[in-house]
Parts: structure tokens; sequence; C-alpha cells
């Protein structure tokens, strides 16, 4: 099912003649197969959606789960078109790199040298204000963006960089894992895809850049990758996560 608007139907009511509009919400989110893999792909519109981040609750303290912040929510989680992890984090479910919640940046942008897939220069920043929505190579963002996003994120290693696979990603390389990412279209767009079955960087990346069009993509991360899709009532559990993407409709 391709994700969109809410379709409206009708029924007769209780009285003769008297029509009734219903709402059912279809979810933002299909599921589709490349390359024998099948993937859930969610999208998020700047003319329906907002995009923000969080991290912790009034009180300072991290959610680590879409669970625990959906409980939080109550009522309110009908707000949303969906939520997924945002990037990666430290063993207490910090942000390990750029972020910035609200037009506060909370942590400063990582440019230091490491191991790990965060560390596959070049790692990457996903921010947006006011439905403008991009994804740019970490050095890219700090050379030329002078101005504080609403929402930041950086993790790595970029997928796609100009239209191009990361140089170091293999087509078909030997490590396969549950992975997600996101990319921004032309249209501006953000595609969000979490792999339900194991896949490669290489796979990964070509479905961005194949099939979704996207210039750049950004690596999210592994075992962790979570969505919550309220329509479906999809609610991933495993691992603590940590800041989160939210997927809000607007009103």
């Amino acid at each position: 099912m391709q994700g969109g608007e809410p379709v409206t139907s009708t029924e007769i009511g209780p009285k003769s003649g008297e029509r009734v509009q219903l709402r059912r919400q279809v979810s933002a989110c299909e599921v589709v197969v490349f390359e024998g893999v099948p993937l859930t792909h969610c999208i998020a519109d700047p003319a329906k959606h907002v995009i923000s981040a969080v991290l912790a609750d009034p009180q300072g303290t991290p959610y680590r789960s879409l669970n625990t912040y959906g409980a939080a929510l109550g009522r309110q989680a009908s707000v949303f078109a969906f939520v997924t992890n945002g990037w990666m984090l430290d063993a207490e479910g910090q942000p390990i790199g750029y972020y910035v919640e609200r037009g506060e940046r909370l942590k400063e942008l990582n440019r230091e040298e490491g191991s790990g897939n965060f560390y596959l220069r070049p790692s990457g920043v996903f921010y947006g204000t006011a439905g403008k929505w991009e994804t740019r190579t970490a050095e890219d963002f700090y050379s030329n963006v002078g101005d504080r996003p609403q929402f930041g994120t950086q993790s790595g290693p970029m997928l796609v960089i100009g239209g191009q696979l990361h140089p170091e990603v293999q087509d078909d390389g030997q490590s396969r894992a549950i992975r997600n990412g996101l990319g921004v279209d032309a249209e501006g767009k953000a595609h969000f895809v979490i792999s339900e079955a194991p896949i490669s960087f290489g796979q990964l990346a070509r479905y961005f850049r194949n099939e979704l069009k996207t210039p750049n993509a950004l690596y999210l991360d592994g075992s962790v990758s979570a969505l919550w899709d309220p329509v479906t009532e999809r609610l991933d559990e495993g691992p603590s996560i940590g800041p989160l993407l939210l997927v809000t409709k607007k009103e």
C-alpha cells in the first residue's frame, strides 16, 4: 500500500438517508522488496508533515525506546505519521554526533577520528527548518551551513554522496544486518527505509540511489533500527535507542 492521505469513505447512517463521513487512516509506510530483501519505506512529505527530534522527557531522562515514548504520549500519539530512531548513541543513550532539538544545539558536530560505522568518513547530517529538509556530508555541513536548524542529527556513514555510492561501500559486502537510513529527493520529500531482513550497505545504498533517486543518503544504524507506525500499530522493541526522529501530521 502506498502511503498517502487519509481515505474518506461514506456509509449510510442509522437514520434513513443520513450519510456519515468516516476517515480511515492510511499509513505513510509501505513494504517493498528490493533485490530480494523486504524493506519498509516511509515518506515524510513537507506538504503534509513536520519533522522534529526528541531525546528525553521533561525531567531530562532519555526515553531509550519507542514504547516508552509512546506510553508517555497517550492519546497524543494520533498526531504522528511515524517515529524512528534518529542516529548513533553512546552507552547512556546520548548522541555521539551533532544534535539539535527545537533549535537548541545539544551536541556539536563530531569531526574526530575513530573506528566503527560512524567514523567511516564521510559521516553526514540530516537537518531541517520550516519544512525544508536536507542531508549533507559533515564537512559540507560544517563549511556551508551557517544558520542553526530547528532539528539536526549526525550519523554515519553516508550511503550516497552526490548521486554516487560511498567509495568504501562494496556493491555486495559480506556484512549483512538489519539496517535503516534516510535520504531527501529532488521534491524535498524525506525517505526513511528500514530493512526487514539482513541487508548489505551496498544494497541499501543502491535502493536510495536507484529507486528513490535521493542524491544523498545517510545510514542511521543497524541492530537498533526501530519504527513506530501508529496506523498499522507497529511498535518495534529491541536494544535501547537514543534520540528519536518524529514525523508529525500537519493540522
